[in-house]
């Protein structure tokens, strides 16, 4: 019989480690037939200061970081080839501002309870990394969730009443409180943390060994 296991991968849409992660992780637990695992994304804003319009990416990277451009432009070719050996894309050209990602979060809370969320997950990350698209406009938002299968009339009524903002801040504040400064972070089964966007073969590994205890 196979074990099942919980995860929350504690993440924010507009990490690009996260979506590096979070492929690295779903390949390896296709690897480990052992186990069969219910994920839950919980949120954790990397910028939660930022206003709706955002920031140019490139002046945002050198404030928040000192990054130099010729350093952020060996960093984001670092990203896009790990993304691309676990099957994600970057089209880095496409990617200029970083945004609040406060309404996405709100959507992938009330995903989660339409079964749903992790197919918005993926959805968001593709539509910013891979598309360049505002994950802080409420009307892309929208077609995001319709895209996955949500529907678009209550897609819209979540977003712009400002519904689940409250139990979103709660999650946030818990993870905060638990410890979490930086993401994604893979808790199993409340117990195990695996930081950073791991190789797929090191979570292997990491599955295995809970899967045998």
């Amino acid at each position: 019989m196979k074990k099942r296991i919980k995860i929350d991968f504690v993440s924010d849409i507009s990490c690009p480690w996260c979506a590096i992660g979070l492929n690295s992780l779903e390949q390896a637990l296709t690897r480990v037939g052992e186990v069969t695992a219910d994920i839950h994304f919980q949120p954790f804003e990397l910028n939660p200061q930022l206003a709706a319009e955002g920031e140019d990416i490139t002046e945002h990277l050198q404030r928040k970081y000192g990054a130099a451009a010729a350093q952020s432009e060996r960093n984001r070719e670092a990203i896009r080839a790990r993304g691309a050996e676990v099957g994600f894309r970057f089209q880095m050209d496409k990617r200029n501002r970083i945004y609040n990602t406060f309404d996405a979060h709100r959507l992938l809370y009330w995903a989660e309870l339409e079964g749903r969320q992790q197919a918005l997950e993926h959805a968001l990350f593709e539509a910013y990394f891979s598309e360049g698209k505002n994950p802080s406009d409420r009307e892309v938002l929208v077609d995001i969730a319709t895209a996955v299968g949500l529907d678009a009339k209550r897609a819209r009524q979540v977003l712009f009443s400002g519904e689940y903002a409250q139990e979103v801040r709660e999650r946030e504040r818990f993870y905060l409180e638990q410890g979490v400064q930086a993401v994604p972070a893979v808790i199993i089964d409340d117990r195990h943390l695996i930081q950073g966007a791991q190789p797929v073969e090191a979570f292997e590994r990491a599955l295995r060994q809970i899967a045998a205890n």
